[in-house]
């Protein structure tokens, strides 16, 4: 697929402190129509911080960013009408019902209730809980309120979809569901920032992954091309090649070691 020139996602020098803690330092990425990018990193990388600065969540940041060709320091925030957002621990009105919930999304994206309606009934019955959807919330699994949140940031159709640990509670055929659903919006155009742990499935479903240590990039490529670089079979090895984490076995045992002491 050939990406277009001028990229979707523009971040410059990019730095972000909460006093002393410098958590982001000299971010810069361009990010393409139709890419699939996995950004991935360990505890406390930045990554969370990156992407909620992209949403205009945080503010006292340094550097510029563009979206859609537009800064987003301005006052204008139409740019995220244009965005979906699933995050890692995320707040949902669950006294309400599903319907309530999606028409209610639908609407703050300027969407007609009708059509939110229907959407929503439709993509909740292709996750196969359309049973529920008059049902309030707080009585559903963790992995159907997942499911929700999933449905409510792409109802409205987003160009710009900003994914953190999006898998959490799914079962194993609605994470295949979702990662080709993925992979269709990425063949429309569509640009998809995923932030995750899981590393098989960053490496599967990513057409360009970033690695983030320190508050800095430190790998930036196809899977292939990193492991070309790193030497490493898969992304895991990888990752901790790249950052220098080369203890697992040795922390595990002496967790095991720990377990069996009388």
């Amino acid at each position: 697929m050939e990406l277009n020139k001028e990229p979707i996602v523009s971040i410059k020098e990019l730095s972000m402190s909460y006093g002393f803690n410098e958590v982001l330092r000299g971010i810069n990425l361009d990010i393409y129509k139709g890419e699939i990018i996995g950004y991935i990193g360990p505890n406390g990388a930045g990554k969370s911080t990156t992407v909620k600065i992209l949403l205009g969540i945080l503010e006292g940041y340094k550097g510029e960013i563009k979206i859609f060709g537009e800064k987003i320091s301005s006052e204008d925030v139409n740019y995220k009408r244009r965005i979906g957002y699933i995050p890692e621990t995320a707040e949902i009105y669950d006294n309400l019902t599903a319907r309530e919930y999606l028409t209610f999304i639908g609407e703050i994206y300027g969407m007609d209730f009708e059509i939110a309606d229907v959407k929503g009934r439709k993509l909740m019955g292709l996750f196969g809980i359309e049973y529920v959807y008059d049902d309030r919330i707080s009585s559903f699994s963790k992995g159907m309120k997942q499911k929700v949140l999933i449905i409510a940031s792409l109802i409205h159709n987003p160009d710009i979809l900003f994914l953190d640990e999006p898998l959490s509670g799914l079962d194993a055929n609605s994470v295949m569901v979702y990662k080709e659903i993925l992979s269709e919006l990425a063949a429309e155009g569509k640009t998809i920032f995923y932030s995750s742990h899981i590393m098989d499935v960053v490496e599967k479903i990513s057409s360009r992954i970033i690695l983030i240590n320190g508050g800095q990039i430190v790998a930036d490529g196809s899977f292939e091309q990193l492991k070309a670089k790193s030497k490493e079979g898969s992304l895991e090895g990888i990752f901790n090649d790249l950052t220098g984490f080369n203890k697992h076995k040795e922390v595990a045992g002496e967790f095991v070691a720990i377990l069996k002491e009388a």
